[in-house]
């Protein structure tokens, strides 16, 4: 097990643009990280630079306090599974989980017992006799996961996409066996990924990173309930937060979108004119409640589009003006998607009221949350 702790890591690549950009973090002793975002955002990068495969070019990395920014991957007991696994084709099953052992010269009557446990762990004892050649690809990826948890000396083991080429229903099991095997073995995880689905079920704490920096951090209800920016809406989510541009008006706490008045966390306002910037209001489909017409505070909107996807429906509509006839040039274009109930009844055309609750909604100032975290 490791804390792993990087302090100002950046790194350049030759002839490039920083490919990360000065960072901090602390990763806790036994527990379950993921680095989430787009590809190109920096995470393999991060990755390599935490098991040695990369020195940054500025910054420190310490593993349970020791420096260890300049020593080779073997130095720090860490474990890396890679996207594709790798795997000797032409060993048994038996031999490529205990190849990691023979390789530091454990005692053979030490490996059979460990790599029996480890297999049972990974429900492949009756595949230990097998060549790895010919198994599929959900089962190699086990085997390489299995290397890595073999060794009682790992500090931590980090994931570099390994479930992107395996098929959905062998997707979810592993990531079933990989929460698992975490809940048994304490062990500091650090798993990297595009797939939101895939980070926020497998992580305690997620790590969403764009453009080289970290832009939040926090449990995936934090990351779902108050993204720190625009971005971490619009990435964790599906559909994505909604985005309406808006002006703050009076002391009272409200923004004034299009010609609709809407209640706004008084707190929120009075930071979101300290930040200064553009200002865009941010609600997640999820948070949108369909109400009667006569509801306080109800805004219209006109649904374009109606997806139906078996557990609900998701309505893409478009915020109207409070008495402007549709079709008219004071439409207010402002799409929104709303998340409903399996079984609503509604169709394209139909008028759809809206309540954007305050308790609900996020102010954004220039990208970055106006809630008190965020300043």
């Amino acid at each position: 097990m490791a804390r792993i702790e990087l302090r100002g890591i950046s790194h350049t690549y030759a002839g490039g643009a920083p490919a990360l950009k000065p960072l901090d973090l602390v990763w806790e002793d036994g527990g379950a990280y993921a680095l989430l975002g787009p590809s190109g955002c920096g995470k393999t990068t991060l990755l390599n630079i935490i098991s040695g495969l990369l020195r940054p070019t500025k910054g420190e990395v310490l593993i349970d306090g020791k420096g260890v920014t300049h020593a080779p991957p073997e130095a720090r007991n860490i474990a890396q599974v890679f996207q594709f696994p790798v795997v000797y084709d032409t060993m048994t099953v038996f031999d490529n989980l205990a190849f990691p052992l023979r390789n530091r010269r454990v005692k053979e009557s030490e490996i059979r017992p460990r790599v029996e446990q480890i297999a049972d762990l990974l429900e492949m004892t009756n595949e230990l006799g097998r060549r790895a050649r010919g198994l599929s690809a959900d089962a190699l990826q086990k085997i390489s996961l299995g290397r890595g948890l073999v060794r009682k000396d790992v500090a931590a083991i980090l994931f570099d996409e390994p479930l992107t080429v395996i098929d959905p229903h062998a997707k979810w099991l592993l990531r079933r066996k990989l929460k698992q095997i975490h809940q048994t073995t304490p062990v500091t995880l650090v798993y990297v990924t595009h797939d939101q689905v895939e980070a926020l079920t497998l992580a305690d704490k997620v790590v969403v990173m764009n453009e080289g920096s970290v832009v939040q951090q926090g449990s995936p209800e934090d990351l779902f309930e108050r993204p720190a920016h625009t971005f971490v809406g619009h990435f964790i989510g599906s559909p994505g937060m909604n985005f309406l541009p808006c002006t703050l008006e009076g002391d009272d706490g409200a923004a004034r979108v299009g010609n609709h008045r809407i209640p706004v966390d008084p707190a929120q306002c009075a930071r979101a004119r300290a930040l200064g910037g553009s200002l865009v209001l941010g609600v997640r489909p999820e948070f949108l409640r369909r109400v009667e017409p006569e509801t306080a505070g109800a805004v219209p909107t006109t649904v374009r589009q109606v997806e139906e996807l078996g557990t609900h429906v998701i309505a893409s509509a478009t915020l109207r003006q409070v008495g402007a006839q549709e079709g008219g040039q004071n439409d207010a274009q402002q799409e929104l998607k709303v998340k409903l109930p399996e079984g609503t009844i509604i169709a394209a055309g139909d008028t759809l009221w809206l309540e954007l609750s305050p308790s609900r909604t996020t102010l954004y100032a220039d990208g970055r949350a106006a809630f008190a975290s965020s300043v």
